[in-house]
């Protein structure tokens, strides 16, 4: 009877105390799915959903003849949910699959099919397929067997990222530029689109895959924005620079070719020099590089004088045998010898050091605040403001500064102590081919949305008078006389008229002797200016050359005679000048307007990409290409009967 007692007590002792287990089990459960539901849920949620943005379309950039420079260019990669598909959809596609994937990659199909088996063994919901597909690409992949059906029952992930192109290759890629570099930096505002958001489930260690639940947001694409550059003339510039820098194995150098009564730029070209000899747009020197500008200082030298009205062009130096001393220093004429006695105009033009050296220390010497200030009222000492990031700071020496010296005075009138980028230099310049109006360099056209136009900018920019007109007109003169008879004849051309000024100066000559920057910035043609120029090369092999004349001025003449010769293109091509580029010989130099409608196809094979574009438009085609480098194939033959508007396609190698 005790022993059923105590049996009986046992029993509900371990009842109650299964009650109370119960009981807290239950009590947990209600507070995990009831109470605190809504807060553990939000956790699982964080864990297995997430919120992923989608990056817009970047805007196109184009040149001013709407020629792609950069544009986005979507890439696909393709993954595969092996747990999502039906046994029923997967035994039955699993061979049709596998050859399609093979017929693409060109892999067996017994390697699909084992990787797509093991993949639904392992529950693989996150398999590799390909990737680095284009647009055409992505949508074959769509219609292969089971990826057809879509995302739930073909277990098709497609994944798509963005990918910057540049149609013209290495050619003006540093303008063009990146992300806050170049013409993409400056007008990111323009091409970056707004970004949109996609949900994606996680399913297993990072590993996601897109949830098509209606509450993605759509990314806005960018605007597309015209730029000012032009192609044609881009390239002319680009291979007229490579040249010459691989010519005398020059360090580094740049190229810019402004429209001189509107301030677009037209070119900019940057080459540096590699470890292994070879150039590629390194950085861009032309906007960033603050340098002595050397001779061609010796124009905004001789317009403050005359501005100031201390001397004109028929004063008579004399250049002292072409040697000068000031303090101890010496200034020296490239000339032995000198020039003897000459006048104020003849010094610019035969680029004498010791005659402007002596016009503006005999003039200034006393008050060369007064010099000073004439350069400072020009703006020359200030940045121009461009849209591009990165501009050098000009600098022009002030009399009140500390290391302002006796020589300080005689060695800015030809350059040397002050300092100015390239483009700062060629807006001077350009300055004089318009009468003395500075006029605003810039880069952009309009801005356009699916191609209507959201802004234009078509209204030069006008920013101080550098001089008065009188002035101009002088300075003008003398520029043409640099190239017909000074220190430029040597391009001089009876046929097309140019003028400008040489530049040699010495630089790090702190370090080593030796070390030159040739230069050369003018305009052209001389008497009804249509474009300026300037060509800065740094450090020539002096054992081959590097005076501004022998280095810098013959890119400018090149540059100059082709964009004369290539612009407005449709009045330039003849009929003889079309039957001998079906001979493979360009034709350059003096072709006049056609006479008759050319309705043949001419051969291309060997020609740069710039000059068979030049050609074909003019043919009234369009034109699409593929790689780089001259023209290897064309896919309607020589010879062949061509119609307007048909589109040719040309192979690059």
């Amino acid at each position: 009877m005790i022993d059923q007692k105590n049996i009986l007590k046992r029993f509900y002792v371990i009842l109650v105390m299964l009650v109370l287990f119960t009981g807290c089990i239950i009590y947990k459960i209600i507070q995990i799915q009831i109470i605190d539901g809504e807060h553990y849920k939000s956790i699982a949620n964080q864990s297995v959903y997430k919120s992923f943005i989608i990056e817009p379309n970047r805007g196109n950039l184009y040149d001013t003849n709407l020629n792609l420079l950069a544009t986005s260019v979507p890439v696909y990669e393709i993954r595969f949910d092996a747990v999502t598909v039906s046994k029923k959809d997967f035994d039955k596609n699993l061979v049709p699959l596998s050859k399609a994937l093979s017929n693409f990659s060109g892999r067996p199909v017994s390697y699909y099919k084992s990787k797509l088996i093991n993949a639904r063994k392992q529950q693989n919901r996150y398999l590799f397929i390909a990737n680095d597909l284009d647009y055409s690409e992505y949508q074959q992949f769509k219609k292969f067997p089971l990826f057809k059906l879509g995302p739930y029952k073909g277990g098709f992930i497609a994944e798509q990222s963005i990918e910057r192109e540049h149609p013209m290759g290495k050619v003006g890629r540093r303008t063009v530029g990146y992300n806050n570099v170049g013409l993409e930096g400056a007008f990111n505002e323009y091409l970056k689109g707004k970004k949109g958001r996609q949900f994606k489930q996680k399913i297993s260690k990072g590993q996601w895959k897109p949830l098509n639940d209606g509450n993605s947001v759509e990314p806005e694409d960018g605007l597309d924005v015209v730029s000012t550059i032009d192609v044609n003339i881009q390239d002319i510039a680009h291979h007229a620079l490579l040249r010459q820098l691989e010519k005398f194995k020059a360090d580094h150098g740049s190229v810019i070719v402004m429209e001189t009564k509107t301030g677009e730029i037209k070119a900019i070209s940057n080459l540096g020099r590699t470890k292994d000899n070879t150039y590629y747009e390194k950085r861009n020197y032309a906007v960033w590089e603050s340098h002595e500008p050397g001779s061609t200082f010796k124009l905004m030298t001789l317009a403050a004088a005359l501005e100031d009205k201390v001397v004109d062009t028929s004063k008579i130096v004399d250049t002292k045998n072409g040697v000068l001393k000031y303090y101890n220093r010496t200034v020296k004429d490239s000339r032995k010898g000198g020039y003897g006695k000459i006048s104020v105009g003849k010094a610019l033009t035969v680029s004498s050091n010791t005659a402007f050296s002596q016009i503006i220390n005999n003039s200034y010497k006393d008050n060369p605040e007064k010099f000073v200030d004439r350069l400072i009222n020009m703006g020359l000492n200030k940045k121009i403001g461009l849209e591009i990031k990165g501009e050098g700071q000009p600098s022009i020496p002030h009399p009140d500064d500390k290391n302002w010296y006796g020589t300080t005075l005689p060695w800015m009138s030809f350059g040397y102590g002050v300092s100015m980028t390239p483009l700062q230099i060629l807006s001077f310049y350009n300055a004089i081919a318009n009468d003395g109006i500075r006029i605003k360099p810039r880069f952009i056209k309009k801005v356009m949305d699916k191609g209507d136009n959201i802004e234009t900018y078509d209204k030069p920019i006008t920013q101080n008078s550098v001089c008065s007109k009188e002035t101009a007109k002088i300075l003008q003169d003398l520029l043409k006389q640099t190239v017909e008879k000074g220190t430029a004849e040597n391009i001089y051309n009876k046929n097309f008229s140019m003028a400008g000024k040489t530049g040699t100066c010495q630089t790090e000559y702190w370090i080593e002797s030796g070390r030159y920057i040739a230069s050369f910035a003018g305009y052209f043609p001389a008497e009804n200016p249509k474009y300026s120029c300037i060509v800065t090369i740094h450090k020539p092999d002096t054992k081959i050359g590097f005076y501004g004349s022998q280095v810098a001025a013959p890119v400018f003449a090149e540059i100059a005679e082709k964009i004369y010769t290539k612009t407005p293109i449709k009045d330039l091509i003849t009929k003889d000048s079309i039957q001998s580029l079906q001979n493979n010989d360009v034709v350059y130099k003096n072709i006049a307007k056609a006479e008759e409608h050319i309705n043949t196809m001419p051969n291309l094979k060997g020609m740069p990409l710039m000059d068979a574009i030049a050609v074909i438009e003019n043919l009234g085609l369009k034109v699409q290409f593929v790689g780089e480098g001259n023209v290897i194939r064309q896919s309607i033959a020589k010879g062949q009967k061509i119609k307007k508007n048909q589109n040719v396609k040309l192979i690059l190698g």
